[in-house]
């Protein structure tokens, strides 16, 4: 039989805060025990049986069809049956947990159930993020770890649940959130990989960017409004961890553990934190939507209130000038990093909250309102494609050419981020939206020589930037419940947001 710590049997809960409570005891419990047995291991002592923790989970049963508030997009369980998901990090997702709960108690009026799962934490997932014990032992010993301990198991942690080609086995609960505890975690590993930030940092409104240039200003506006303490935001956070405080606000005692790292990570990620995790968070991805998927794909376990694509683009009309943006209202998926996620059939559809706050945020910095705001902005379709030199393929003699796609589509922009950015948002139910800038006209023989680039970039960056920081504080003032579009759920869909 493997070591466990003591067991907790399912209680009920008809507060949503003690339910909650009973979460973070039973992880606390959990994660206690390995770090202990793995530093006994680090240190030379071998285990004489298998050590092993699992995971808390919540669990909702309902007997009736009736369902919750129509108007809502989550909150509720699709239908009657039993619901279950495990959980981790409660010091993370407590404010969001204790969210999720309260409203499942208010909208079907059933106790939480809440105990010890049988899903074990894999022992990579119980180390603290400055915690790298594993990496004084010797091949041997790491061989002998994995007869000791619990590693990632990538069967429980896949994404069918939010695919929608989950199919719960006979007897077997239905899926309460769209990732389990494990998938959790393994995003959580990898986001402080790619973004060198720890989770905690990233707040629930993103930016995406695909130019170094951006980042560069989001860095100066950030240290800017640290240096006003009237900001809205708390600190502001670069890759390593370094936390710069908004003046006259008390440093934190863990602010010092961050240090520059010798190199930017693959897509370094900035932050300009709020307490209540409102703020902004920046993400570099870089050119592809191999980078694109990828982060999104992790960045989704933090179940951000929206996220939004601010890059530039390849203007494919004759009428647009460099500079123009472009407000994304459909999207043409020539990427093909989702296909096997979400099949090609699957709309893409423009969300009304986000194209609004958008297209306000343009008028707001520009100044430009009604038919002056059409010189400068366009709404229409995108195209995203994965080769960077569509440009040169055969066009003679050819059934089909990316030019002819584009016109038959009536994609007035190209680039390649955006859609899979917007097709992953859908996937996942993260409301997404995409502005673009129009950097070169490749189909009216426009390209960015060294001089227009450098001034392009001087005049554009920095506004598109602060449209993208409006649109923020534009969304921040809607209500999650309205945010959270009903167009983004199935039919059986999850309760958690």
């Amino acid at each position: 039989m493997p070591i466990e710590p003591l067991y907790i049997a399912p209680a009920r809960f008809d507060d949503a805060a003690q339910a909650l409570a009973q979460v973070q005891d039973i992880y606390r419990r959990s994660v206690q025990h390995l770090r202990e047995a793995l530093h006994r291991f680090v240190a030379g002592e071998v285990p004489a049986q298998r050590v092993r923790a699992c995971y808390p989970f919540v669990r909702v049963r309902t007997d009736t069809v009736a369902r919750a508030d129509s108007r809502l997009s989550y909150g509720f369980v699709s239908g009657p049956g039993v619901h279950e998901t495990t959980l981790t990090r409660p010091e993370l997702f407590g404010r969001y947990y204790l969210e999720q709960f309260a409203l499942l108690l208010r909208n079907h009026g059933v106790a939480l159930e809440v105990g010890t799962s049988t899903q074990p934490v894999p022992v990579h997932f119980c180390l603290a993020d400055d915690d790298h014990v594993e990496g004084t032992l010797t091949p041997e010993r790491r061989l002998l770890m994995r007869d000791r301990f619990d590693f990632p198991d990538l069967g429980v942690m896949d994404d069918g649940i939010a695919n929608g080609t989950h199919e719960p086995r006979p007897g077997e609960p239905m899926p309460l959130a769209l990732f389990t505890a494990p998938r959790v975690d393994y995003s959580l590993q990898r986001l402080r990989h790619y973004s060198g930030t720890a989770a905690e940092h990233f707040q629930n409104f993103v930016l995406f960017t695909n130019y170094q240039f951006y980042i560069d200003e989001f860095v100066r506006l950030g240290r800017e409004m640290m240096a006003d303490p009237r900001c809205d935001y708390d600190c502001f956070v670069e890759p390593g961890n370094v936390v710069t405080r908004r003046s006259g606000s008390r440093a934190h005692a863990d602010d010092g553990h961050g240090s520059p790292p010798p190199r930017l990570p693959q897509m370094p990620a900035y932050h300009l934190r709020r307490g209540d995790h409102s703020g902004i968070t920046m993400v570099n991805i870089g050119v592809g939507p191999a980078n694109a998927k990828t982060i999104t794909d992790h960045i989704a376990v933090l179940r951000p209130h929206a996220w939004l694509m601010l890059g530039h683009c390849a203007g494919l009309r004759n009428t647009q000038e460099l500079g123009d943006y472009v407000l994304a209202h459909g999207y043409v998926r020539e990427d093909h990093v989702l296909d096997e996620e979400l099949p090609l059939w699957v709309p893409i559809p423009a969300l009304a909250e986000v194209q609004l706050a958008l297209e306000q945020a343009v008028a707001d910095v520009t100044r430009l309102e009604g038919y002056e705001l059409k010189r400068l902005m366009r709404t229409g379709t995108v195209a995203s494609t994965d080769n960077r030199n569509w440009e040169l393929l055969p066009k003679r003699n050819m059934p089909s050419t990316p030019e002819r796609r584009f016109s038959q589509s009536r994609a007035v922009a190209l680039d390649m981020e955006s859609a899979t950015i917007a097709a992953n948002g859908f996937r996942f139910r993260v409301p997404y939206g995409t502005l673009l800038c129009v950097s070169d006209k490749p189909l009216h023989g426009e390209i960015k020589l060294p001089g227009m680039a450098n001034t392009f970039y001087r005049e554009r960056v920095d506004q598109h930037l602060r449209i993208g920081i409006r649109a923020v504080e534009l969304l921040r003032q809607e209500r999650p419940g309205q945010l959270h579009s009903r167009k983004l759920r199935s039919f059986a869909e999850v309760a958690f947001q």
